[in-house]
């Protein structure tokens, strides 16, 4: 099985870190493909850097034709639509990916993320898939994305304290780390914290091997329709 692990954005050692992530749960059969755009922004923080990385994600789609699952590794759901329209294998999507996996392990569970103007499209997005009324709440640490390559100690303590926030506040059973940049942070932090830490490319890749083996595609009846 090869799964195609894109990153969106154009930032390179952000792809080596979802790499790293990706592999770390695969199969042993399955080969992790993991790439990134070569046009597009840098980093992905708002409505209009998701408007704006799409046409790089899809000329990398377009360059691996020969894959069995394709996970986007931008936890805003980036174009995942657009490529599910283009390909009759599985696409996943890191944030959906975390959503389903923390309703299914948690009553209820918060979401960590970067800026506070990613917060409105995450929150649409869980409307969207029907799991609004399982998340507690999307909490910004306000970091941008390229700060989480860094390594900064200062920024890991943000994230840790919006966790805090999250199980004394909001009640959450479990946490969704709301950014591929976030993807080397599960474990530790899973095992500080007690609870389920759940990061979107491990479960993308995953759900991404659980469909294949079952030889479920993209529906090509209706919206992934390309005619």
């Amino acid at each position: 099985m090869k799964i195609l692990v894109i990153n969106p954005n154009t930032t390179s050692s952000m792809t080596d870190k979802i790499a790293i992530a990706a592999r770390a749960v695969a199969r042993p059969d399955t080969e992790i493909v993991a790439t990134n755009s070569q046009d597009g922004p840098a980093s992905i923080q708002g409505f209009l850097d998701v408007a704006t990385c799409i046409p790089g994600l899809l000329a990398e789609v377009a360059r691996h034709p020969d894959v069995d699952a394709i996970v986007v590794a931008c936890f805003d759901d980036t174009g995942v639509d657009a490529v599910r329209t283009l390909v009759k294998v599985p696409v996943l999507g890191i944030g959906e990916a975390a959503y389903h996996a923390a309703s299914m392990i948690a009553n209820k569970f918060s979401v960590i993320t970067t800026l506070s103007r990613s917060v409105p499209g995450l929150e649409n997005n869980l409307m969207r898939y029907g799991l609004a009324q399982k998340c507690a709440r999307v909490r910004a640490t306000d970091i941008p994305v390229l700060k989480l390559e860094e390594g900064d100690p200062a920024t890991l303590f943000k994230i840790r304290s919006e966790i805090r926030e999250s199980i004394e506040h909001d009640n959450s059973e479990a946490i969704v780390l709301g950014c591929a940049g976030m993807a080397d942070l599960m474990a530790q932090l899973s095992e500080e914290f007690g609870l389920p830490i759940i990061d979107g490319v491990a479960a993308g890749v995953t759900f991404a091997e659980a469909l294949v083996n079952n030889r479920l595609g993209t529906s090509k009846i209706g919206a992934y329709s390309a005619d």
